[in-house]
């Protein structure tokens, strides 16, 4: 999944949560069910420069859609 928006990044990570699980907030995604750090159940990119790296790692330009914001003009 690709998230975008104002500070996605930040506000991305801190959902996920620390990558070694042991140490990550409880109500976090890898606080609730991560198992290890080599082991993480997400990945969560730290930069834009790594997002637009690892996107392209992972993803097909016809898999990526835009969404528009209905209310926005």
């Amino acid at each position: 999944m690709i998230w975008e928006g104002n500070d996605v990044i930040a506000t991305s990570r801190k959902m996920i949560g620390a990558t070694n699980p042991a140490v990550a907030e409880l109500g976090t995604i890898r606080g609730d069910l991560g198992l290890t750090g080599s082991k993480n159940c997400i990945h969560g990119s730290d930069s834009i420069e790594s997002a637009k790296r690892e996107i392209s790692i992972w993803f097909k330009p016809e898999e990526i859609m835009n969404y528009a914001d209905p209310l926005e003009h």
